[in-house]
């Protein structure tokens, strides 16, 4: 490498660690909140292609994009694992039906 010069750091100002929690919390948020939505999304797509009730799948599909949006705009889990339970259950009902 260059062995000419003098090595030089560079230092910051301030502490920003409050910035960097808040990031950490808000990759968090969006990493959990896309498990579930994707969790359901693969749910409705066994509901349909296994299960042949597409019009489940789609609804289930539909609310689990709706909560995922929802659930950004108000950092909130909730919403998005009712309808994760929601797909369980239909899962189950169809599953036994058929």
């Amino acid at each position: 490498m260059a062995d000419h010069g003098e090595v030089e750091y560079a230092t910051a100002t301030g502490n920003d660690y409050e910035e960097h929690e808040g990031t950490y919390e808000s990759f968090l948020l969006f990493a959990s909140i896309g498990v579930v939505s994707l969790t359901t999304i693969m749910l409705g797509l066994a509901i349909g292609g296994v299960l042949e009730v597409w019009w489940a799948a789609g609804l289930l599909i539909l609310l689990s994009i709706i909560t995922a949006f929802y659930g950004l705009a108000t950092h909130s889990h909730t919403p998005g694992i009712v309808v994760m339970v929601l797909g369980l259950f239909a899962l189950a009902a169809f599953g036994l039906g058929h």
